[in-house]
């Protein structure tokens, strides 16, 4: 059995200097990282990007069928999603921990390393962060600091009438591995003696457990100089997520259901759940995919790209946000996905 070592045993700064003593810097942006009371970054003619992402134990993840290693690198993931929603890339981020001593030096560590691999990947620096004690529970914070050119913005208020609404990858699929994992979690409770068999899940538990941020897509877009009239990252459901669009841009929408690419295994799971898969395509979160309206000129140029799908186009405000069904029947779209603070009577308004 590995020796546990109690957080109290290095301190603080003990624990800090375990955790970073490896980092190393790879944007030329980054001119001093960790060690010093703070960091220096130098963006010369290009805009900044700052996003800060919180995540709490029971209510952002249960530690119950959540792997350490795995949670670090989604906090990264969650965070980088929002920077590239903007077109920018992330090159930099501070981390703020804050865990009760249930948790020991090697299970930080084990976090770590999830945090190290994720920025590791997608060429991030680790640039400083705090660490605290917590009467109970993990707090995880993450503040990502990105770069994009002046001219190359994309924020969520663009979009135009006429234009074509696209959406990367697919949908729905975080939300089915969630179920699964709770029901499993539901049956282990039941009965301790109980072995889960995950062996034709797992594609919906990789994009619960570990999702991607979508860098390939920005680069493609930035390659094929297409430049979105605005953007958004699935966090709360696409349904939320075109509203936010719709809104801020001030017109309306039409997506058509048909059209919302769902994988095979996710629209498997939802119909073993007992759940329609379309509404759970559309409210489920954490998909961390890119919602995003294109001028109709780009329209051969996205064509070609296998890993886009149009789903619709924009409207004028006065047509509403509408889903349209294969008979074309129009629905109002609701909100239905997560939504902090707000009464569960109201969750759709």
């Amino acid at each position: 059995m590995e020796k546990r070592t109690e957080l109290e045993e290095l301190g603080e700064f003990g624990l800090i200097e375990r955790l970073t003593s490896k980092i190393k810097l790879n944007n030329p942006s980054t001119i001093l990282g960790v060690g010093d009371d703070a960091a220096l970054l130098n963006y010369k003619d290009k805009l900044v990007v700052v996003s800060t992402d919180a995540l709490v134990e029971g209510i952002h993840f249960d530690l119950t069928y959540t792997p350490l290693k795995h949670l670090g690198y989604k906090c990264c993931i969650v965070n980088f999603s929002d920077i590239f929603a903007m077109n920018a890339f992330p090159k930099q981020i501070t981390i703020t921990i804050s865990a009760s001593n249930r948790f020991s030096v090697e299970a930080i560590e084990e976090l770590y390393s999830g945090i190290y691999l994720a920025c590791q990947e997608y060429g991030v620096d680790i640039i400083g962060g705090d660490t605290t004690s917590s009467t109970s529970g993990l707090f995880i914070s993450i503040s990502v600091i990105g770069e994009v050119e002046s001219d190359k913005v994309v924020k969520r208020s663009g979009a135009k009438q006429h234009n074509l609404i696209c959406l990367s990858g697919d949908i729905g699929a975080a939300y089915a591995g969630l179920l699964v994992l709770e029901r499993e979690k539901a049956t282990f409770k039941a009965n301790p003696n109980f072995q889960p068999d995950f062996s034709s899940y797992e594609y919906v538990l990789e994009r619960q457990l570990k999702p991607k941020a979508q860098k390939e897509i920005i680069s493609w877009l930035n390659k094929n100089n297409i430049l979105p009239t605005s953007m958004i990252d699935l966090s709360d459901g696409l349904a939320s997520e075109i509203l936010h669009i719709c809104r801020k841009s001030d017109v309306g929408c039409e997506i058509y259901l048909e059209k919302l690419p769902i994988d095979y295994q996710t629209n498997r799971t939802f119909e073993e759940m007992k759940i329609n898969p379309d509404v759970g395509a559309l409210n489920g979160g954490e998909d961390y995919e890119l919602l995003f309206t294109i001028d109709q000129k780009d329209y051969e140029k996205i064509k070609e790209n296998k890993d886009i799908s149009i789903i619709g186009h924009i409207t004028d405000k006065t047509m509403g946000e509408n889903l349209i069904t294969p008979q074309n029947t129009a629905i109002t779209i609701r909100a239905q996905g997560w939504n902090h603070y707000k009464k569960e009577e109201n969750k759709d308004e």
